[in-house]
């Protein structure tokens, strides 16, 4: 794999010249991409630059771009093998112009890139050029020799090879490009250099997103036909040991790990944004939802071995009816390798009590012993201990109380791990441990910002809890900060959010959409008397303030008028707000460029009740909603 590329760019051609080796060479006119020994001379050369990798290539209206690397990030090493967080990078045209397209392919190639830049901003990932990131330690350690020779790109794990898409250029090339083709992955890495009881030890965690089923909050929920899950996301606790002398930098002669999977609830369901803060539910309980969640456990099983479901969802209110909907689903699947439990997290934990979260802990400890965690000697390539199965959380969102749980669980197995090494003594906890403690805490509390940041848009919520061990009044306010910006994000900006994941992951294809060479997808379509009331509800707040703070700007000699002036605006405002809620719909920022999943014979859910309604899931879309 190649570690670092100078970049030749000309009128004619982009050259990717590694330190040895064969250069790429990427014809701008056609997009035709070989290997050759051609450097362009000094005077066809109109600029260079320093690549650490190439994304992919992404074709628009122009033709293609070609998406690299610019700024690497070390932040850590996993046996002697650096992993990079990616610290910037650069969308390059391989047209000269745009002058071959009309009007209507100008205005929409500009937004095509700023979505993929915003995307490219918005999101962290991360890559190393001889580890695989996208594997856990202990399917690493049971690949074959032959499976280890094989290109990084060919053994990774594709749900979490999130440049797979833009990549494709590179694998379907007639000639081996492998060592250009660099997975990168999207989610959290950490690993930092703890010592407990004198003993040297590398702690951390990697946190893999999938690309399938991708999306942010409201646009993106339950279950598709493929078993594919929202929000899916495997986290490895990973321990690196080289022995009790040890005072360098840490090899990982001994790796641990402990490896937990979250995801959305297994069903067909959505929520269907509409101003209000608590959006309309729907749910799909249906012979195919059936078969959308046989699929994906028979997936996980495959891959993890029994699940262990944990749903944390609260049972009453607006979210009963889907925590009846995943129970009644288990319970039809009927398979022995999946246990499921039902903690409301709310409920046990309400006032403040938040060590009841042991509760949990201590009802799945057999399960968890009997699951067990990786041990592997590196030296001796024996894999000592292998995790048999694994738990599997969720809430409504799997952010913020799926991320407390998930912490609680992993310190409950990394005690057992770092008693087994020697590092903590027979009668010593793992939570006595301030130094180290503190560590734990901000680590898997800047995970769950990282996973939150990328679904809801914020950082997660309760994430006092996690970085202190209690719950405090200066972190409810804080997480009231985050859920009012979340609802103005999903609201008014996620649109544009999951256009940029669509584009990117491939799930819009241009050269399919025929559409878009009559009609711009970006352009609004709202009618009139939608597109004006903000800005009547901006201009009656601006005078509304104006006239309190400056009476006298009114003009009005007696208080009468003047308070009948104030009483004007405010009805203004009182009537704008409720036309907006009461046609919340054409008020919020929807997708333009892939519709709505579809959902079987939904039913709309009111007040911890289900209610049949008349929208079945092909209408569900962008075409039926009022904004578009």
């Amino acid at each position: 794999m190649h570690r670092n590329l100078k970049l030749y760019i000309t009128k004619k051609t982009y050259v990717l010249a590694p330190e040895a080796g064969s250069n790429l060479t990427v014809h701008r006119d056609t997009g035709a991409i070989e290997l050759s020994e051609i450097i362009p001379s000094a005077s066809e050369q109109e600029s260079t630059l320093n690549v650490y990798g190439i994304l992919g290539f992404i074709k628009l209206w122009a033709g293609d771009y070609m998406l690299t690397i610019t700024k690497r990030e070390q932040i850590g090493t996993i046996q002697g093998k650096s992993i990079y967080r990616v610290g910037g990078f650069q969308i390059l045209p391989l047209a000269q112009n745009l002058s071959d397209l009309n009007e209507n392919q100008k205005s929409q190639e500009q937004v095509f890139v700023n979505l993929l830049e915003s995307h490219l901003k918005n999101n962290t990932f991360y890559f190393s050029y001889d580890y695989d990131l996208t594997q856990s330690i202990q399917r690493l350690a049971q690949f074959t020799d032959e499976k280890l020779a094989e290109p990084l790109y060919k053994r990774a794990d594709e749900r979490f090879f999130w440049n797979r898409f833009v990549a494709t250029k590179l694998i379907d090339a007639k000639f081996d490009a492998s060592s250009f083709i660099l997975p990168v992955m999207q989610g959290f890495v950490e690993l930092n250099q703890c010592k407990i009881n004198d003993k040297t030890f590398a702690w951390g965690l990697i946190t893999r997103r999938s690309r399938h089923r991708p999306g942010t909050r409201y646009f993106s929920r339950g279950i598709d036909a493929q078993g594919h899950v929202s929000n899916f996301v495997e986290t490895e606790q990973i321990v690196l040991y080289d022995g009790p002398s040890t005072s360098r930098d840490i090899s990982g002669e001994i790796k641990l790990s402990f490896v937990q999977t979250r995801g959305s609830i297994p069903v067909y369901w959505a929520q269907v944004i509409n101003l209000k803060y608590t959006p309309r539910l729907w749910i799909g309980e249906t012979r195919k939802s059936l078969a959308a969640a046989r699929a994906h456990f028979d997936e996980q099983i495959r891959i993890y071995g029994p699940q262990i479901l944990v749903n944390l969802i609260n049972k009453k209110g607006y979210e009963l009816p889907m925590g009846q909907a995943y129970a009644r689903t288990v319970e039809q699947l009927n398979d022995p390798r999946i246990y499921y439990t039902h903690f409301d997290f709310h409920s046990e934990c309400s006032k403040m009590r938040w060590h009841r979260i042991q509760l949990l802990v201590d009802q799945l400890k057999d399960k968890l012993d009997e699951q067990g965690y990786t041990f592997y000697d590196t030296v001796g390539k024996n894999l000592k201990k292998t995790q048999t199965s694994v738990v599997r959380s969720n809430c409504m969102d799997c952010l913020d109380r799926t991320n407390v749980v998930q912490s609680t669980l992993a310190r409950y197995v990394l005690t057992q791990q770092l008693h087994e090494l020697g590092i903590l003594k027979a009668n010593q906890k793992l939570e006595d441990q301030e130094e180290f403690m503190q560590n734990y805490r901000n680590v898997w509390a800047d995970n769950a910002d990282g996973v939150s940041c990328v679904y809801s848009g914020t950082g997660a919520l309760k994430t006092d809890f996690t970085r202190t061990g209690n719950r405090t009044k200066a972190g409810a306010l804080k997480d009231l900060q985050n859920s009012i910006t979340r609802y103005v994000k999903n609201n008014f900006l996620d649109g544009n959010r999951q256009d940029s994941f669509d584009l990117f992951l491939g799930k819009y294809h241009l050269e399919h959409d025929q559409s878009a060479y009559v009609h711009n997808p970006f352009v609004s379509g709202k009618p009139l008397r939608v597109r004006v009331v903000p800005y009547i509800l901006l201009f009656a707040l601006f005078m509304l303030v104006l006239n309190v703070i400056r009476p006298s700007y009114s003009g009005f000699k007696t208080f009468t008028s003047y308070f009948l002036l104030l009483l004007f605006w405010v009805s203004v405002l009182i009537s704008g707000i409720r036309f907006a809620i009461k046609h919340g719909d054409e008020f919020v920022q929807w997708p333009h460029l892939v519709k709505l999943p579809p959902f079987d014979d939904v039913s709309e859910v009111s007040g911890g009740f289900t209610e049949k309604g008349n929208m079945s899931p092909p209408e569900i879309t962008r075409e039926e909603l009022p904004s578009i």
